[in-house]
């Protein structure tokens, strides 16, 4: 017979049964776009540099970075997702670096020419950036594409503690999130929210937190929850090859997530629960496992522990 997560029903809600419930069982794959963005927290804007933790290769594959255009990348993106993994439909990610650093006018004709390049099969677009940078006028020119397509728009949170926010480079407070997040009150969007887990002088307790901020967004629909992980070319990288400092193990990731998600709000859907980054870009934490191992790990360990996603959930 099984358990649950033997038939496929993990104990939270996750993405792919998502996707699949929405889309009728067919096959999306997101497709990633680099536009050849850059962060004002690294071209002088607000800072140099970027954050502390990022070099914006590791969180990218070589098969994006190097493909010149946009087209080229959609075209063999979309191929490649078809014959490795079967896909059907797609949605267009344009994930590196932060994805409205630029004039409106130019920001429609990059995913104009993205979403164009096989509409037949093109479900929706995703769009990774930073609070600090949107406005009205970037909002609406991405909620004129949801009359044709689901619209996800992925908002780097990181922390809700401003300390933190400085002492990682952020170059965006907690109170410009919450800011841009009253902008995006009554949006056709659909926002997904990414955290990060782990810095060395946030407490269990301060990382708990995360939930209640989280929960008081209804307009919130995603998140992404990842561990802190050090990686090469980052200012981290080299702090802490001097002075290392504690970081997650697999299993107290484990068991951090177990007492995170039941305060979770029930409808939220976790688009992913753990980072990782290539194997030769990463310092630490190397749990020794691919990234199918650790998310079997995390999932059988988060079943045996018999979390219920919201089941901690408080409604203030």
């Amino acid at each position: 017979m099984g358990t649950l997560l033997d038939n496929g029903i993990k104990p939270y809600n996750h993405y792919g049964a998502y996707l699949k419930q929405k889309y009728n069982g067919q096959k999306v794959f997101k497709v990633i776009v680099d536009g050849n963005f850059t962060c004002p927290n690294r071209d002088g804007s607000k800072g140099y540099g970027g954050c502390t933790y990022c070099n914006v290769d590791s969180f990218t594959p070589d098969t994006a970075r190097k493909i010149p255009s946009i087209r080229e990348q959609v075209e063999s993106g979309i191929e490649r997702a078809r014959n490795s993994y079967g896909a059907e439909k797609f949605i267009i990610y344009f994930q590196p670096n932060t994805n409205t650093y630029a004039p409106t006018h130019l920001l429609k004709m990059m995913f104009d020419e993205a979403l164009s390049i096989d509409p037949e099969n093109t479900l929706g677009l995703s769009v990774g950036t930073r609070p600090d940078c949107l406005d009205f006028e970037k909002i609406a020119l991405l909620e004129s594409y949801t009359d044709r397509y689901d619209v996800d728009l992925e908002m780097g949170m990181e922390s809700i503690y401003n300390d933190t926010l400085d002492r990682i480079n952020r170059g965006c407070s907690h109170d410009e999130f919450v800011k841009t997040m009253e902008m995006l009150k009554d949006t056709p969007l659909e926002l997904c929210v990414h955290t990060i887990f782990g810095f060395p002088w946030e407490t269990e307790e301060m990382m708990l937190k995360y939930a209640d901020e989280i929960n008081r967004f209804t307009q919130i629909k995603f998140v992404k929850l990842h561990h802190l992980h050090i990686v090469e070319g980052s200012i981290m990288g080299v702090k802490y090859k001097r002075e290392p400092f504690e970081l997650f193990s697999m299993e107290g990731y484990t068991d951090f997530l177990s007492k995170f998600i039941p305060r979770l709000r029930s409808d939220l859907i976790i688009q992913r629960i753990f980072g990782i980054a290539d194997k030769e870009l990463l310092i630490a934490p190397n749990w020794g496992l691919p990234k199918s191992g650790i998310q079997t790990y995390i999932d059988k360990g988060l079943e045996a522990r018999k979390v219920v996603q919201g089941s901690l959930f408080q409604c203030n």
